[in-house]
């Protein structure tokens, strides 16, 4: 078969493809594989190319046994890891002396790779923020049946760790439940009709003997007139309540709390109608490096405080889901020592 042609037939393939026929040199390469590969690839002995002894010993093979064979290519684009499967099919009948040939292919799995990491980190750290309570638990009921059995203060003083413990476990659990349901509706767009003020006043109100407790002051800043907007309600009302709960727990030092309303015809983020409720504190801030990571399922700017706080890492990522089911944007702006702010900001 003419070089020119088989060039033709390796281009027509949507990924990086080439061929290496009994020779063990490259006989055709596409765009794709000389991008990733190099561009002087044609022609060259397939060894200096791919390094890497895997994809060497799977071509090797096909070429022996004139069959299938499978592996893995790892490389890097200059901004992350990637993945790649090779794939090798022997073809009869082309190459040196049309001695037959084998088609190598690299399908890119990088976005499997992630995702697959992304399920074991999750898993990994579901189980540390369970275990960690249930071994306190363990500890405290052995202590119970030995030592402390008798001593009526020391079983009291237990038993309240450990319902906290137990409380601790209830609210990561219902977390995880919260936000599998949110990223399960994500792609279907709310249509209840939602006043935007009421809801706020009375997420507020359900949140106040905490603000007292904490000595915070809550405070609406809301237009007069009605804020209405598409929405689900009891969604809305959870990015609220956490986002003003954060405010309360990690910003109360400043002693107040503000809600700020802001209703327009043409936000320049949504480019139309929208409202913006900034949630705005007055505590100690956020460091800059921790504001692109904290919507992250369990990132933490201030671990040890945030379990301390009963925290469970999962309240931002749930904020993020709710808002982009809303298509929404959410942003955060903090300096160190002079608070922080969170901007919710909804199409209408």
């Amino acid at each position: 078969m003419a070089e020119n042609l088989l060039e033709e037939y390796v281009s027509a393939i949507p990924m990086p493809a080439l061929l290496v026929d009994q020779t063990e040199r490259i006989i055709a390469a596409n765009t794709d594989a000389k991008t990733l590969l190099s561009q002087n690839i044609t022609g060259r002995h397939f060894a200096t190319i791919l390094r890497q002894p895997q994809v060497i010993e799977a071509i090797e093979q096909s070429l022996r046994s004139k069959g299938p064979a499978k592996t893995r290519h790892l490389s890097n684009d200059g901004a992350q890891d990637m993945t790649f499967e090779v794939i090798c099919r022997y073809m009869k009948g082309i190459g040196a002396v049309s001695g037959g040939a084998v088609l190598t292919i690299f399908q890119d799995i990088t976005h499997l790779e992630q995702a697959s990491q992304m399920r074991r980190d999750f898993v990994a750290n579901v189980s540390h923020e369970l275990r960690t309570p249930l071994t306190a638990l363990m500890g405290f009921i052995e202590t119970l049946r030995g030592p402390a059995r008798d001593d009526a203060a020391a079983r009291e003083r237990f038993l309240q760790i450990m319902t906290d413990e137990a409380n601790r476990m209830n609210r990561l659990v219902g977390d995880l439940l919260s936000l599998n349901r949110v990223e399960s509706e994500e792609r279907v767009r709310p249509k209840e009709e939602v006043e935007l003020t009421g809801l706020l006043q009375s997420t507020l109100n359900s949140l106040r003997p905490l603000a007292d407790d904490a000595e915070v002051v809550l405070t609406l800043d809301a237009p007069e007139d009605p804020v209405t907007m598409t929405g689900d309600s009891d969604q809305l009302r959870q990015v609220f309540t956490n986002l003003v709960e954060n405010g309360i727990k990690y910003g109360g030092s400043g002693g107040s709390v503000e809600l700020r309303v802001t209703a327009s015809e043409r936000d320049t983020a949504m480019r139309g109608p929208a409202v913006r409720v900034q949630i705005i504190d007055h505590g100690p801030g956020i460091d800059s490096v921790h504001l692109p990571r904290l919507t992250e399922r369990f990132y933490r700017a201030d671990s040890h405080r945030s379990r301390q706080l009963g925290g469970t890492g999962l309240g931002l990522a749930i904020v993020k889901h709710i808002v982009n089911r809303h298509r929404g944007r959410l942003r955060v702006e903090s300096d160190l020592g002079k608070g922080t702010v969170f901007t919710v900001i909804l199409p209408r």
